[in-house]
């Protein structure tokens, strides 16, 4: 049961149809719509996702800042999602996202053999986005693909019982 019976509310004195572009705003009104009026700030996670997307792949503290203004919600709360959550971004990214799980059913089945063989072959440590800025190499946790293990998470798409040799097929597929 929860004591909090409604949002921590927080307005912020600005002109809302000045921030972000038209079509952003469109978006993340789709997402506001899904909520009752006082609960707007539900769709925080689908709206950070909007603008780390129109943003290169990551979030700069401006964007947050702007959506908790456009969210009616503390900025610390927005801050609180983006940093709790491994698929927002707050540092430039590779065009890229290479994403190996390393929940226990994914560790047993080799995703740490995964990791190991990204980052002898390309060069490049978990955390780092490779010298031409193709991808960017994470570990994150469960991507619920257990039952198939090791799961990546490349881009948007899952990837299940990956070996080495497929993981290189795919990475060497990336633009």
């Amino acid at each position: 049961m929860s004591f909090r019976n409604a949002p921590q509310a927080v307005v912020h004195d600005v002109d809302k149809s000045e921030l972000f572009t038209p079509e952003i705003r469109e978006a993340i009104d789709a997402h506001i719509a899904k909520y009752p009026p006082e609960w707007q700030q539900s769709a925080v996670m689908p709206a950070l996702s909007i603008l780390q997307d129109a943003n290169g792949g990551w979030l700069t503290t401006e964007l947050m800042d702007d959506l908790a203004a456009y969210l009616d919600m503390p900025s610390v709360s927005v801050y609180e999602v983006a940093t709790f959550y491994g698929m927002y971004d707050l540092e430039p990214q590779g065009r890229h996202k290479v994403c190996v799980c390393n929940s226990i059913s994914c560790l047993l089945n080799g995703s740490e053999e995964l990791i190991e063989h990204v980052e002898h072959k390309y060069g490049v440590k978990v955390g780092e986005t490779t010298a031409d800025g193709r991808f960017t190499l994470k570990e994150v946790e469960c991507l619920g693909a257990c039952r198939d293990a090791p799961a990546v998470l490349l881009d948007k798409v899952y990837h299940e019982k990956l070996t080495p040799e497929s993981l290189d097929r795919l990475i060497d597929g990336l633009e």
